[in-house]
């Protein structure tokens, strides 16, 4: 029977997937290399050492084609400590998309400063350049950009405006490990880069962030921010590294700048280094998975790709927490919410509306008095008051109108993408029925 006159099975139809082929979506890829290497760690006992992260690093570093990589113990470290050693203090204030994750930006309430939310650009889902410039002002140390769902942000123009106007750039690649901006790796365009590798990311290795940059300083403050061990003074247990040289931060080494313990655990380092090696070979069957599956909906009304554009150079590394785009005006004005739902019902478990709710909506940039002053830590040192209310943001704000999940494909089985290839096209043609 054809899409067209199917039943739906919201109302009753067979769903088009009754066995969910989990070989599809399974997730981290474990192999034997990678047990030996933990079952090395856990044997010698070496779990809060460094040896194995410091080659995990330079690893990482090598394939960034960047000088100076970090592990941390997660992502969220990883950017607090990138904020702080941009300079990020009390009374300044960063730019950053409101639609990402809370790590993106809450570091900086750590830090006494004060985030002043950017819209989204409804393709990409990434910052907006166009809303970046109007939001600089005098105490704007720092501009924190997004690779969200592995789709690069316009890199060329967010520089240009950061350069011209003085302020740091912070890449958050959690979303983008190995994607592209035309040929070049998402990750090194800015001042630093920070990122997790928790277990659910494209590079999964358990729980554990990574910092990467070409500046020295910057990686020092890193260094000397959460790595007390590392910061070059000589114990019984640690070997005199000599890793800070800055002047500045060389009184204190011994302890933490950040009173923070970013030290990752080393199982998670000897997972890291197994999976690099893999990694490029695993991100391209994903990519070929889901254009596979995309390139079979293209001539849908109301569900677009959120992908790039083949032939610009640019890529969606590991694609992680893929999107479509939604446009219920193609659908007669059905919402996404009911869409996701008769989803759900034809066996596409992970269909459902929107990305990351907006963070400039949400309290503890409103209200949350986080170290007990009396007022709201987003003002308290003395910052602008660049809180916004509804109505401000308004692409961010319609998020979970205007996007959906999608099936993320970890393999590049064809047979397989296509039943939930039809699952789409089924829905799509026969929305007249929830209508």
């Amino acid at each position: 029977m054809s899409d067209s006159k199917q039943k739906l099975a919201l109302y009753g139809g067979r769903p088009e997937i009754c066995e969910p082929a989990e070989a599809l979506f399974h997730w981290p890829i474990v192999t034997p290399e990678d047990e030996a290497a933990v079952l090395g760690v856990l044997r010698a006992g070496t779990m809060s050492g460094t040896e194995i992260t410091r080659q995990f690093e330079t690893e990482f570093a090598d394939y960034m084609e960047l000088p100076f990589a970090l592990a941390t113990c997660n992502g969220t470290a990883a950017i607090q400590a990138a904020l702080w050693a941009c300079g990020i203090g009390a009374g300044d204030e960063i730019i950053c998309p409101s639609m990402t994750y809370w790590a993106s930006a809450l570091p900086a309430l750590m830090l006494g400063a004060t985030v002043n939310f950017a819209d989204i650009d409804a393709r990409s889902l990434c910052i907006d350049p166009a809303d970046i410039e109007g939001r600089i002002g005098a105490r704007t140390k720092a501009l924190v950009v997004v690779h969200y769902a592995g789709h690069p942000c316009d890199m060329d123009p967010i520089m240009e405006i950061a350069r011209r106007r003085g302020i740091m750039v912070i890449e958050d690649m959690s979303h983008a490990h190995g994607s592209l901006y035309k040929g070049t790796k998402c990750g090194t365009f800015g001042d630093i880069a920070a990122m997790s590798m928790m277990a659910g990311k494209s590079f999964p290795i358990g729980e554990a962030g990574m910092i990467v940059t070409g500046n020295r300083q910057l990686y020092e403050r890193c260094v000397a921010f959460g790595h007390y061990e590392r910061t070059g003074v000589a114990t019984r247990w640690n070997r005199q590294d000599g890793l800070i040289t800055d002047p500045e931060l060389a009184p204190y080494r011994g302890v933490p700048l950040g009173a923070a313990k970013h030290r990752v655990n080393q199982i998670c380092s000897a997972m890291g280094r197994v999976q690099l090696k893999r990694y490029p070979q695993r991100i391209e069957e994903i990519q070929q998975a889901m254009n596979c599956f995309w390139d079979q909906l293209a001539d849908l009304p109301g569900l677009k790709a959120h992908r790039i554009e083949s032939g610009s150079g640019s890529t969606m590394g590991g694609w992680y927490y893929p999107q479509g785009l939604y446009r219920a005006e193609e659908l007669g004005g059905l919402s996404c919410a009911r869409f996701c739902e008769a989803m759900r019902a034809e066996g596409v478990s992970d269909c459902a509306p929107g990305g990351n709710d907006p963070l400039h909506l949400h309290p503890v940039f409103h209200n949350a008095d986080i170290f007990h002053m009396g007022q709201p830590t987003v003002l308290a040192f003395g910052q602008r008051d660049v809180r916004q209310g509804r109505g401000t943001l308004p692409v961010s704000e319609r998020i979970r109108e205007s996007v959906v999940t999608v099936p993320w494909f970890k393999h590049y089985e064809p047979e397989q993408i296509r039943i939930y290839v039809r699952a789409f096209r089924k829905v799509v043609t026969n929305h007249d029925q929830i209508l």
